[in-house]
């Protein structure tokens, strides 16, 4: 149990926050949590990126980046076109009853890359992670998306996002992306069968690596993989593999994999005194607006996301 100073500040957040910590961490009755939750399309950070809607479904005119990007600009990639929304929107817990018409709409949509339609998918691992997550939510057709996922898996057993430019490699940030959209499949529709093979050998390729060392060395792939900030864009990090081990372990009736300690521990070691952790980095680009702390201060979403993490983990173990 967390302390009732945590908790509430915890509590005092916006309602895409604090639905989740009401369930994950306090446990509160399903009523409880469910009246907040739909206060996501009406107050706060949901209310706002709705209002941002164009009225052809899109956001900032584009599929993934703004109408307005200019491709051979070497500034950071900007957070505020359609795919971006939709996943920000899925994940605060926006039912999606509030964009009823959008994945209608969203069908006359394009890819930047080749003009190919937007519910069919792109060649980007990550992109095509996001867009079968929100199509599932939304009730448009992405079934092709996953026999392409299936497809596409590298001989090494994850995905990489260089696969079109010859890359026969895996990376662990195309990986876990893949990885969370065959879940969500699995979870959307039941069908385990499917999607188990190709989740499993994903899962080994990061677990054989004890989920941040690379197999020739055994050093850590990146330095930032080990930082723990939020919101999650494309990139890789420790917190959002275990938050997705623990999803998937219960989805799936099993219990936590022991390679996983030694990330465990490193989030454990990063609690402050007080309960709580701190925003470790945040990428560039422009966004609609911040819904978390700057670098450098406690983090309501990297504590929520921490501590539930350790409480899974922590509620598995045996002497």
């Amino acid at each position: 149990m967390i302390s009732t100073e945590l908790s509430d500040w915890l509590l005092d957040s916006d309602p895409a926050l604090r639905w989740q910590v009401e369930r994950d961490l306090l446990g509160a009755e399903e009523t409880t949590w469910q009246e907040t939750r739909a206060r996501v399309e009406h107050e706060g950070f949901g209310a706002e990126l709705l209002a941002q809607q164009d009225p052809d479904g899109q956001w900032a005119g584009g599929a993934f980046f703004p109408s307005d990007f200019a491709f051979d600009d070497d500034g950071s990639q900007p957070w505020t076109a359609t795919t971006w929304a939709l996943k920000d929107l899925r994940q605060w817990g926006l039912t999606a009853s509030a964009l009823e018409g959008t994945a209608e709409k969203l069908e006359s949509a394009r890819w930047e890359y080749e003009n190919l339609p937007y519910w069919g998918g792109e060649v980007d691992v990550c992109i095509n992670s996001w867009t079968l997550s929100n199509g599932l939510w939304l009730g448009a057709d992405v079934d092709g998306i996953v026999d392409w996922f299936l497809g596409h898996q590298q001989p090494d057993c994850g995905w990489n996002c260089e696969w079109v430019e010859g890359s026969k490699v895996s990376s662990f940030h195309s990986t876990l992306n893949a990885l969370v959209a065959l879940l969500d499949y699995q979870l959307a529709t039941g069908d385990a069968a499917r999607v188990q093979e190709a989740r499993a050998r994903g899962e080994e390729y990061l677990l054989s690596r004890d989920l941040f060392r690379t197999r020739s060395t055994g050093d850590p792939f990146d330095g930032r993989a080990l930082a723990l900030f939020h919101p999650r864009r494309w990139f890789y990090g420790i917190l959002p593999a275990l938050d997705y081990f623990r999803e998937a372990t219960s989805a799936d009736g099993t219990g936590p994999d022991p390679r996983m300690e030694e990330a465990v521990g490193m989030i454990r070691a990063r609690r402050s005194d007080d309960g709580t952790w701190t925003q470790d980095h945040r990428l560039d680009g422009d966004v609609w607006f911040h819904v978390d702390a700057p670098v450098g201060e406690p983090s309501k979403w990297v504590t929520l996301q921490a501590q539930r993490v350790l409480d899974w983990w922590d509620g598995t173990q045996t002497d």
